[in-house]
């Protein structure tokens, strides 16, 4: 086996943190993954795992040398690419992670026009609700919602969000509309514990104002807080995306927009920048023109919060 065929064993082996899924990854037998880790670390004269008959770990050298195997694998499918004119035509199996709802409402649409522009093309959707270390993790693409800090990565902004509070139009014909942040504490409350406290609401661009809230339901979905909210049984706080499609046709409206915190930027995050293979790129390029075309992610100055 040559030296990039003990590579790519090598990074399977790790992130699937074990020889047997490792190897049925790279296509190989048991057997032939281990001498293939066995040898390289012969090469190098040092140990890449620790091993119990339990699981599988990396050592420290490991772990870096991981990073360095993935940068090397990554720039030699990049140059095989651009040597057969793939960048029109990609193959290979993309990962990519994102936020539980946007992904729902919005990748996976994306991804499946993907795929059937790109047939070579397989996908691995996964759909978490925490930020990603997409190099440890294994990712090549990363959608992440607010304000990214200093990295390596190469973003692509796409649209931005902000949270918006609403309610069902029936609501507040019933109860009438709150015109201050204060005036909640007279409302029915419905908090979405995975979207912000279910103790206090931040109002206005500096976030400096707080309001209590005793929400009368407490639920730990956004599904569950965007029924609750079109049914009319109260005032829910979430992202507007997660609204918008509702505001637009009129089953929810978007309350005390003068308070609303200050917008968050969404980008498509990856490594490599330039040299990222044809599979990245191309799927940026798609996922970023259908993205930037969608009202609800860019009409945040319009008359609603929400993007309708």
């Amino acid at each position: 086996m040559d030296r990039v065929q003990s590579m790519q064993v090598f990074v399977a082996v790790a992130e699937e943190e074990g020889f047997a899924a490792g190897a049925r990854r790279a296509g190989l037998s048991a057997p032939s993954a281990t001498r293939a880790i066995n040898g390289l670390e012969a090469q190098l004269g040092t140990r890449l795992f620790t091993r119990t008959t339990r699981r599988l770990h990396l050592t420290d050298v490991g772990r870096r040398y991981l990073d360095d195997v993935r940068h090397i694998l990554t720039s030699l499918q990049a140059a095989d690419d651009a040597a057969r004119g793939a960048a029109s035509a990609p193959v290979g199996l993309l990962r990519l992670t994102c936020p539980n709802e946007f992904g729902r409402i919005y990748i996976l649409p994306i991804l499946l026009d993907y795929l059937n522009e790109y047939p070579e093309m397989r996908a691995d959707l996964v759909l978490l609700d925490r930020v990603v270390n997409i190099v440890e993790e294994g990712f090549d693409v990363a959608l992440r919602i607010g304000h990214l800090p200093s990295s390596t990565l190469s973003a692509v902004k796409v649209g931005a969000v902000r949270r918006v509070v609403c309610t069902a139009p029936a609501y507040l014909d019933k109860y009438g509309t709150p015109t201050t942040p204060a005036d909640l504490s007279a409302h029915r409350i419905v908090a979405i514990s995975a979207v912000s406290s279910a103790t206090e609401w931040r109002f206005g661009t500096d976030q400096q104002q707080v309001v209590r809230i005793t929400p009368q339901l407490c639920v730990s979905t956004v599904a569950a807080g965007l029924d609750a909210a079109r049914a009319g049984w109260g005032i829910c706080r979430m992202l507007s995306y997660q609204a918008g499609r509702d505001v637009a046709a009129g089953r929810l409206a978007c309350l005390l927009e003068d308070y609303e915190p200050e917008s968050m930027p969404i980008h498509l995050v990856h490594t490599e920048g330039r040299r990222a293979p044809a599979k990245v790129r191309s799927f940026i390029d798609f996922a970023r023109d259908r993205l930037r075309a969608d009202p609800v992610l860019q009409a945040l100055s319009s008359s609603n919060g929400c993007g309708g």
